[in-house]
């Protein structure tokens, strides 16, 4: 297997803690020199004090991946999210009026801090209550669709990733046919699993709603230090994944298991998202379809990502034999998921 060898400057490398505290003075915000770096990695994220005594949490976009016009649209979706009273964690208009301001060759959002914890998914009335928000977010998705922001779809998450892959020689060359054979035979299932879902609606999404992406909030009787965001239950944060596509994608990455688990959690889900939105059962079909596509495009998500140290470090065992058997390993399990009776 060929090294992976970085072949521009780190991303982040001229983003030092001055560089982020006189990027927020730009953009007007008063830090009083409280910074905490918070675990991201596909952005910097970093939670601040400022002069009138709030928290806040700064998003340092990572250069190159999306274009300005699609941040914003990211933007106004979740605020569109926010003026329907759905509890999702918005960005604050900064001094250049805009969501969104430059420094320093680096693009910035602020958000307000939200204080919380995970959800409980293995509670029906956590996932019932995560299901009601999700169709509340899902109906205001439906109205209009993205126009900037790009689709989950095969292509994109299952067929340029594989390429990459491939042509970038990642795979051990001892294992490249092995892993090839494989990922054609697991995209050639995708493609029937999305034969058998037939013609489903695509509306915009949070696109990456796993438990971490979610923040629970107790009842605090308006008594919070974060304005606005004193209603209890679960708050979405983190919209940078944000696409359209099917509904299922947001509501798959909340079930765990095995396959009964599995039924049992979805209903629970179900009796609260249909209380705002309708799910269509065909999208039953999609379930380890779009499981399937998210392992394959993960895969390439690292290797895209080597020449950001935090990658290598984070990721230590990707570039080694045992990676790859394990994810052949894994494809062959999906392969047989795919071709079972949908939950």
């Amino acid at each position: 297997m060929r090294d992976i060898v970085p072949e521009t400057k780190a991303p982040y490398a001229g983003l030092t803690p001055d560089a982020v505290l006189d990027s927020l003075e730009a953009a007007g915000l008063a830090p009083d020199g409280r910074l905490q770096t918070l675990n991201s990695y596909e952005n910097r994220v970093y939670q601040f004090g400022s002069d009138d005594g709030e928290m806040r949490v700064a998003k340092f976009y990572r250069p190159g991946r999306w274009t300005d016009a699609q941040i914003l649209e990211e933007h106004a979706f979740v605020l569109e999210l926010a003026e329907r009273e759905v509890p999702v964690v918005a960005p604050v208009t900064l001094t250049n009026g805009s969501t969104l301001q430059e420094n320093g060759g680096y693009r910035i959002a602020v958000y307000p801090r939200c204080g919380g914890r995970a959800p409980e998914l293995e509670l029906p009335d956590t996932l019932e209550w995560m299901g009601r928000f999700l169709g509340r977010i899902h109906a205001v998705g439906a109205l209009k669709p993205f126009i900037e922001r790009p689709s989950l779809d095969i292509g994109t998450f299952g067929d340029e990733p594989r390429d990459y892959l491939i042509d970038n020689g990642l795979v051990p060359a001892d294992l490249v046919d092995a892993w090839t054979s494989v990922v054609e035979h697991a995209l050639d299932s995708v493609e029937q699993c999305y034969e058998r879902a037939g013609d489903f609606a695509e509306l915009r999404l949070h696109g990456d709603c796993h438990s971490g992406n979610v923040l629970w909030i107790e009842d605090r009787g308006g008594n919070s230090a974060s304005k606005g965001l004193t209603q209890s239950g679960p708050h979405f944060v983190d919209f940078d994944d944000a696409r359209m596509g099917p509904a299922i994608q947001d509501l798959w990455m909340l079930l765990s298991g095995d396959r009964e688990t599995m039924r049992a959690q979805f209903s629970h889900v179900l009796r609260g998202y249909e209380d705002f939105a309708e799910f269509d059962d065909s999208e039953r079909h999609l379930v380890e379809a779009l499981r399937t596509l998210r392992l394959v495009h993960y895969s390439a998500w690292i290797a895209r990502r080597w020449d950001d140290p935090a990658f290598p470090a984070a990721f230590p065992w990707f570039n080694t034999q045992r990676y790859w058997q394990d994810r052949i390993l894994e494809l062959r399990e999906q392969i047989a998921l795919m071709e079972e009776a949908p939950l």
